[in-house]
């Protein structure tokens, strides 16, 4: 694996990394009934997604023109990472709805 590859590769990892860590930190915000640290936490999230699938798109098309990256765990490593968050962010959404309406059903009660 070259130099610019194995950037490649960490920054998914990296990338994917912090969207699924702002994403935990949205829940925790919800958790407290802080709704607008949450929705600013999951803003930073979905851009680290939007991060990580740029340089994914990069490397798809290196690959594409016949540039492949060598396969290897680290590089397996980093797709697991990215799938890893988007599911995450996913979740932590509806996690963050159900705090919403939990607290909202609480307040009118």
């Amino acid at each position: 694996m070259n130099q610019e590859q194995l950037e490649s590769v960490m920054g998914l990892i990296i990338y994917s990394g912090n969207a699924k860590s702002d994403a935990m930190e949205a829940i925790s915000a919800a958790k407290k009934g802080d709704f607008d640290e949450a929705a600013t936490k999951i803003k930073t999230a979905e851009n680290a997604i939007v991060e990580a699938h740029h340089t994914q798109t990069s490397m798809l098309t290196n690959e594409a023109k016949g540039n492949a990256a060598e396969i290897t765990l680290l590089t397996i490593h980093s797709q697991d990472h990215l799938m890893t968050a988007i599911a995450f962010c996913d979740l932590a959404k509806e996690i963050i709805d159900l705090h919403r309406l939990i607290t909202a059903n609480a307040i009118s009660a």
